[in-house]
């Protein structure tokens, strides 16, 4: 008997579960919205795009932990 690729049978990947719920908890906190400021300059506290992306791979690590079943 041939074994079936998982995405050929409807399950999903882990990769495309955590990734999913990246997009949701970002979305609901607000983890990446930013105002760009028309003169150029940043406001107080606000996140440079580098600060931004450590960021979101960084909750995709803790997301894809947490859909694997391991502690986060």
């Amino acid at each position: 008997m041939d074994q079936v690729p998982p995405s050929a049978n409807g399950a999903r990947r882990n990769e495309d579960i955590a990734l999913d719920l990246l997009k949701f908890v970002a979305g609901s906190t607000g983890i990446v919205r930013g105002s760009a400021p028309s003169t150029g300059f940043a406001p107080p506290g606000a996140s440079k795009p580098e600060d931004q992306v450590t960021q979101l791979l960084e909750l995709y690590a803790r997301c894809l932990r947490v859909v694997d079943g391991k502690p986060a």
